[in-house]
């Protein structure tokens, strides 16, 4: 079983940034890519980005290319989101876990998720 922490949530006005952080524990985090989706309210959860295990190789979803960044260190078995230049429509609670081509390898384990709210 794989434990997941996401933190680094918070309320942010338009145009602003947070980092969140996952820290993952259970499992050999360094043999899965991972990913990050996320909730808004009334909708289904969505895909994010995501990172290979090295961290060589990484890939978004559309609505935030050029704005979020994911990043890793196997080292503190923690994974990142930078994200920039947030909007209204980026609200919504951020969950980690690890990925398969967008798509939550463990989709029966999630964490508590980070609540991020962007003000207008």
């Amino acid at each position: 079983q794989v434990q997941l922490v996401e933190s680094g949530g918070g309320l942010v006005q338009a145009g602003g940034s947070l980092r969140l952080s996952c820290a993952a524990s259970g499992r050999t985090f360094r043999n899965y890519d991972m990913g990050w989706y996320r909730q808004a309210p009334g909708k289904e959860r969505e895909f994010v980005a995501a990172i290979s295990w090295s961290g060589g190789t990484t890939y978004y979803a559309d609505s935030v290319k050029g704005r979020f960044t994911i990043s890793r260190d196997n080292a503190k078995n923690t994974v990142y989101l930078q994200m920039n230049n947030l909007k209204p429509e980026d609200t919504a609670i951020y969950y980690c876990n690890a990925d398969s081509l967008g798509t939550p390898q463990f989709p029966s384990n999630w964490g508590q998720g980070t609540q991020v709210t962007v003000s207008s």
